[in-house]
């Protein structure tokens, strides 16, 4: 899965239309054909092409598999049918007593995965701030196998050291896990500050437009491959091809996209920043954000995703999310097309009554890649 030669050294937009996606060598095709095919005809008992049967591989979902380890700057990289599909891949590693250390802010249906169904399997699980990693050292719990993290988190947008969090993980013998599904490849890239695995929703901005769901995991740990793609052999959620050609298809315009996600993510930010009708924005570009140093360090640029909170309470919010017109009430996230939600209702219910809980105040955007004016129009209409 590591980068033909020629590919080594070029730039990140260069490698998102080029890694993996030579020319198809019989019609000289330039894009990687779809591979609807659910077997592959062999020469011999044995003897094959590399292909045998569409569930252990399929052309095209090796072509996206190269891109997406090219871009994460990682030597492997394996493809699931949706991001949870990814995650429970990687925690298929785990025995009955291991244990999970999970941010206290993180995806609904991560926690949901990690405490309803490996609970189940005698798995545990604990909650920690792991804005400060020196505190979870200082406290860290029993047969801990994994340090799972996001980096920005969902939906409260804190930040995480990568790489102080990785020395603290690796000092107990623990792999560390981050989840970079919002800040892309494009703006971090977690295995070069000491992350183990890197677990992306391609569903989101790698896809870029509404249009498929996925999961992917990058490593540089050749074991770790190898575990991920018996799981994804074995069990088989696997990716059909014509959801890996779309994915591919938008993850050639990441950069281009991010950029402008980024910029009108920051307008978006200066308005609600004073505004009577908000009482705190979350992101991490913002001076005051608690941890603004380390995503000025480890990232590139802070993102399309914006969370705040209303000032008059849970119905405030719920009336701004309902007075939107542009932006579309919607979950998920990461497309070019603006997205609000109310976490606590929607893409977070599973966290409510847990250390996971987050506020009902709390509104989050997902900011498209529209002309910024009229999303700026449309949020303050909304506003009021």
């Amino acid at each position: 899965m590591t980068d033909p030669p020629s590919h080594r050294g070029f730039g990140f937009s260069t490698r998102a239309i080029h890694v993996g996606q030579d020319p198809e060598t019989v019609t000289g095709a330039v894009t990687v054909p779809v591979f609807q095919t659910s077997t592959f005809a062999q020469e011999a008992v044995g003897k094959h092409s590399g292909y045998e049967y569409a569930r252990t591989g399929n052309p095209t979902r090796t072509a996206l598999e190269s891109a997406l380890a090219s871009l994460e700057d990682a030597a492997f990289g394996v493809q699931f049918a949706s991001g949870l599909a990814a995650e429970d891949a990687l925690l298929r590693q785990l025995s009955p007593g291991d244990h999970v250390v999970l941010g206290n802010d993180a995806y609904g249906g991560t926690y949901r995965l990690i405490s309803k169904v490996f609970g189940q399997a005698g798995i545990s699980h604990s909650a920690h701030d792991l804005s400060d990693p020196s505190r979870l050292d200082g406290d860290w719990p029993a047969n801990t196998k994994i340090v799972w993290a996001e980096t920005p988190t969902n939906p409260l947008l804190s930040i995480v050291d990568i790489a102080a969090l990785a020395e603290v993980a690796h000092r107990h013998d623990a792999m560390l896990v981050i989840d970079n599904t919002f800040a892309t490849p494009y703006l971090q890239r977690p295995l070069s500050h000491g992350a183990d695995a890197v677990v992306h929703s391609t569903t989101k901005y790698l896809g870029g437009h509404s249009d498929v769901v996925g999961g992917f995991i990058a490593t540089n740990d050749a074991d770790l491959d190898a575990h991920l793609r018996f799981i994804q052999n074995a069990v088989g959620a696997v990716p059909g091809p014509w959801d890996c050609y779309l994915t591919l298809r938008g993850a050639k315009t990441l950069a281009v996209r991010m950029d402008r996600h980024n910029s009108n993510a920051e307008a978006i930010v200066d308005v609600l920043s004073g505004h009577s009708a908000v009482s705190h924005v979350l992101y991490p570009g913002l001076p005051d954000h608690p941890n603004h140093d380390v995503a000025s360090r480890q990232m590139t640029g802070f993102g399309g995703m914006v969370s705040f909170r209303a000032a008059g309470g849970r119905d405030a919010a719920m009336a701004i999310i309902e007075r939107c017109e542009l932006f579309t009430l919607a979950e998920s996230l990461g497309a070019v097309e603006s997205l609000i939600e109310h976490p606590g209702v929607m893409t977070h219910a599973s966290a409510a009554g847990s250390a996971l809980e987050v506020p009902d105040d709390l509104v989050r955007l997902s900011v498209g890649i529209e002309d910024v004016d009229d999303l700026i129009a449309d949020l303050e209409q909304a506003l009021g």
